[in-house]
């Protein structure tokens, strides 16, 4: 079992961390870079990331990440007396709420706002400066929350091989 638990461990850390640097690159430039185009050109360029995005490799990740996190919080709960299993713990919970979660219930929606809307239009426009104000900031939260808990997790590992 704690050979288990370490893999997943590893495996969620590292997901954690590419999720982290995922949004990192979103919060410091592509985002600022699409702020300085044109609204209507910015839009429609965000408009196809958020179709790009959605391909095997990042949901892969991002949700594996997610599944991952549910299944090593309840064996830190089982395994509780275990050295390192609040760090797990504190890891994954972070992890689901504040990467998963936000983006479910916050970017998404964002995402699905922006996309029914037309760059080209006033509208548009509107949609795109309340999107570049609340994403940005749901984007920030998840990538704190993406590198807290790859951080906890590493922490969780170094405190089990002691």
């Amino acid at each position: 079992m704690n050979q288990i638990v370490f893999y997943l461990t590893l495996i969620t850390a590292l997901g954690s961390g590419l999720i982290a640097g995922t949004f990192f690159v979103f919060s410091v430039a592509i985002m600022e870079a699409l702020r300085r185009l044109p609204a209507n050109t910015g839009m429609a360029a965000m408009q196809s990331i958020n179709v790009v995005i959605q391909n095997p490799l990042f949901l892969g990740v991002f949700a594996g990440t997610a599944l991952l996190s549910l299944i090593l919080a309840v064996l830190s709960l089982i395994g509780w007396n275990t050295a390192g299993s609040a760090y797990l713990l504190a890891g994954v919970v972070i992890y689901f709420v504040g990467s998963f979660v936000v983006t479910m219930a916050l970017n998404v929606p964002l995402n699905n706002a922006l996309d029914a809307a037309d760059p080209t239009s006033f509208a548009g426009e509107g949609v795109w400066n309340n999107y570049l104000r609340n994403w940005t900031f749901w984007n920030h939260v998840r990538t704190v929350a993406s590198l807290a808990s790859m951080t906890l997790l590493i922490l969780a590992l170094i405190d089990r091989s002691k």
